[in-house]
């Protein structure tokens, strides 16, 4: 059975964990750690004074937007470039957590151009539609529109194809505790569809039971793995997987998935909320990766860095599309666990 909608995409994970093996896509370099760069800058700036950072693609410099002169200067002194915005992070913010939960929109704050970009699908309209647009004009130059071409919909191995219940999904990333027990994370919204998940359509070979789900609010599940089932390797595909953080807006990531393998894109948005017909999740990552029906909790990462997790989005990866994925970082922290 295929979940739509209201569906799930799949993807896939490395071995049984790990989905289809691919190269790995050329990646733009970034700095070591991203988020590194701005960590100093988190407790010297308010959300009066930026409206978030970016890594500039031409320059390959972390860009942190200001308000006013005073923030500009913090900005220099740690090495990082400022670039002065109209709104801050308050003000957008505000717009996101004031925004109508109409179900096929997904709001989020774009720091490059310094607006709440919000996504609507092609299942909006009429008074719902109305309502947005009201929204928006409301905020005047701090916000706008795009038109996605498909629905807004859930995805379902750091890439390999799991099966629970009716569904498929995919391997998002192994992980263990400190007590050296195993564990893969997925989707949440697979994992609150199916208690056991096993490698293969027919049920044939179990991999494990759910031991966490946490879907709508946030979008991540965890399967502990048999004693017995020792094939569990700490990658996706042919990519070794050794650290996990949070990704940079502009930040060239990839995604590997159980029904599409591998593609990258740019992160363009974090802290996106997303009003599946489900139910809605907060915190997720915008990007301009593809995915489709069957990549549900594959694994988004750059390098040797995991990322996140596959949710949902709207296109396909023949004409392009829209997707988001959960931060891996907050399942990880939740259950005690870390990749390796």
């Amino acid at each position: 059975m295929r979940i739509t909608r209201r569906a799930m995409l799949i993807a896939t994970a490395t071995t049984v964990a790990l989905g289809t093996i691919a190269s790995t896509p050329a990646q733009a370099a970034v700095p070591t750690d991203p988020a590194a760069s701005i960590a100093s800058l988190a407790g010297s700036l308010s959300d009066l004074q930026t409206a978030g950072n970016y890594l500039d693609a031409s320059t390959n410099k972390m860009v942190v937007t200001v308000t006013d002169a005073a923030a500009a200067a913090k900005v220099r002194a740690a090495g990082a470039t400022p670039k002065l915005v109209k709104h801050s992070a308050a003000k957008l913010n505000a717009i996101v957590s004031g925004a109508p939960a109409i179900v096929g929109t997904a709001w989020s704050v774009d720091p490059v151009t310094n607006q709440v970009v919000v996504d609507v699908d092609t299942t909006v309209s009429g008074a719902d539609l109305a309502a947005v647009q009201s929204a928006v004009a409301r905020a005047g130059d701090a916000a706008r529109i795009e038109h996605l071409s498909g629905p807004l919909r859930r995805t379902i191995s750091g890439g390999d194809a799991i099966y629970g219940g009716n569904f498929r999904c995919s391997l998002g990333f192994n992980v263990r505790n400190s007590a050296g027990v195993f564990f893969f994370l997925t989707a949440g919204h697979c994992t609150n569809a199916a208690s056991a998940w096993y490698s293969n359509s027919s049920h044939t070979t179990k991999l494990g039971d759910r031991t966490g789900t946490s879907f709508p609010g946030n979008d991540y599940g965890i399967v502990r793995y048999l004693s017995t089932f020792t094939n569990h390797p700490g990658a996706v595909g042919s990519q070794d997987i050794t650290t996990a953080r949070n990704p940079t807006v502009g930040e060239t990531v990839s995604r590997r998935g159980s029904t599409t393998g591998i593609h990258s894109g740019t992160v363009t948005a974090l802290n996106a909320t997303v009003h599946y017909a489900e139910g809605t999740v907060t915190g997720l990552i915008r990007t301009t990766v593809c995915a489709e029906p069957g990549d549900s909790g594959g694994s988004l990462y750059h390098g040797t860095a995991a990322l996140g997790l596959t949710s949902g989005g709207s296109g396909n990866c023949s004409s392009g599309g829209t997707t988001f994925f959960q931060p891996v970082l907050e399942p990880l922290g939740v259950f005690g666990v870390s990749v390796y």
